[in-house]
């Protein structure tokens, strides 16, 4: 099983903006759909507990492994943005799985 990439902090000195770094589509050329999370106060917490978030997303887009296409939680920005094949219903299939494992997750757009 192909698991999604989740970095855990993917932007401390990255120089690259997320635009440049997900993916518009996928290797076949087919676009993709994005949404974005908040999980506010994720980078005050101590990093037990964030890698403990962590593991609970992961578990989630593995779930969804074969329609995730790329994932990212900034720990800075408290922010997952997943890009996944465009399947109707499956961003808010995701989002609410991700809500069910991490209460204080929550939806701010899905493009």
């Amino acid at each position: 099983m192909n698991l999604p990439r989740v970095a855990l902090f993917p932007l401390m000195d990255a120089a690259e903006p997320l635009r440049h770094r997900a993916p518009a589509a996928d290797e076949e050329g087919r676009p993709l759909s994005d949404f974005m999370m908040l999980i506010p106060g994720l980078r005050d917490r101590p990093r037990p507990m964030i890698q403990e978030v962590m593991s609970r997303i992961h578990s989630v887009l593995a779930c969804f492994s074969d329609e995730v296409v790329f994932a990212e939680l900034n720990i800075r920005l408290n922010l997952l943005w997943v890009s996944v094949r465009p399947v109707t219903g499956l961003r808010n299939a995701i989002a609410c799985a991700v809500q069910d494992r991490v209460p204080e997750a929550k939806l701010v757009t899905h493009i």
